[in-house]
């Protein structure tokens, strides 16, 4: 059995980061893993996509509409854009962040008020969380994405220390203690 997980987000939110961590850490538990990253204009705010795909044996790094178990919302517009590839049952752990696209930014359009309550109509689980004020609480807002792979990591069966010990490996050493505070905030709440 195959595990599908979609990471949508904007440009420079960590999204490959988080994809990074995750490749690390499923092939350290011994499953075959396929990364795929799409940028759209992610140096200007663009969205941006990670699929992450693990389990015994996977031919293809791609998770096609209906096929995510979950997806991790780094804004919540981004998962309302993405909501669709969510498989029945699936979950959508969405930070309650939001980032105005480039339309809203130059006055084309308006960012809209009732993404979360479109999300809840779909019948989806819905995780919601202030994943950047959980950030800024560990000591830095970039690390957003780690908090949110703190939430994710709630939902598998595989020990703590792993997750502590794989982010160890893909952050900079630098960084190590401020990610492992915001995965603890991610992870606990």
């Amino acid at each position: 059995m195959t595990c599908n997980i979609m990471i949508v987000g904007v440009g420079g939110q960590g999204s490959v980061l988080a994809s990074k961590l995750l490749g690390v850490l499923l092939t350290r538990e011994g499953y075959d893993v396929k990364v795929s990253e799409v940028h759209g204009m992610s140096q200007r705010g663009g969205s941006v996509v990670t699929y992450v795909r693990f389990g015994d044996r996977v031919y293809s790094p791609v998770i096609s509409k209906g096929e995510a178990d979950y997806i991790v919302s780094f804004e919540k517009l981004e998962g309302a854009r993405y909501v669709e590839c969510l498989r029945k049952g699936g979950r959508i752990i969405v930070n309650s962040q939001s980032i105005d696209p480039m339309p809203v930014i130059i006055g084309a359009a308006e960012y809209p008020t009732d993404i979360l309550d479109r999300l809840r109509a779909k019948d989806v689980l819905i995780d919601e969380m202030d994943a950047l004020a959980l950030a800024r609480e560990a000591g830095s807002a970039k690390s957003v994405n780690i908090v949110l792979m703190g939430r994710l990591a709630r939902y598998f069966d595989i020990p703590y220390e792993h997750w502590t010990e794989a982010i160890a490996q893909v952050v900079k050493p630098q960084f190590v203690e401020m990610n492992l505070r915001a995965f603890a905030l991610g992870y606990n709440r």
